[in-house]
């Protein structure tokens, strides 16, 4: 265990932000479930909100870094795909 205060502060920090990102990461794939659920039964419409909602927090988590932007760009494209077939 680090004896420095800084050293401590960043062990904090870390923990803090890998809560962070944990949760919004958790929230991308619960929308992604819920979008291909949605195409599994049919719903067009529904997925169509549902892409526009992932979209949304994989742009948002990009934009914080907490993925990298190329990544969130891969994702939204092949769901993209996914929909349009």
């Amino acid at each position: 265990m680090a004896n420095i205060k800084s050293a401590l502060k960043r062990i904090e920090v870390a923990k803090r932000n890998a809560a962070r990102n944990k949760s919004i990461k958790t929230g991308i794939k619960t929308e992604i479930k819920k979008f291909e659920g949605a195409l599994e039964e049919g719903n067009i419409q529904e997925a169509r909100e549902f892409l526009r909602t992932v979209d949304k927090k994989l742009k948002k988590a990009a934009h914080k870094n907490v993925i990298h932007k190329n990544a969130a760009s891969r994702k939204l494209s092949s769901l993209a795909k996914k929909l349009n077939k």
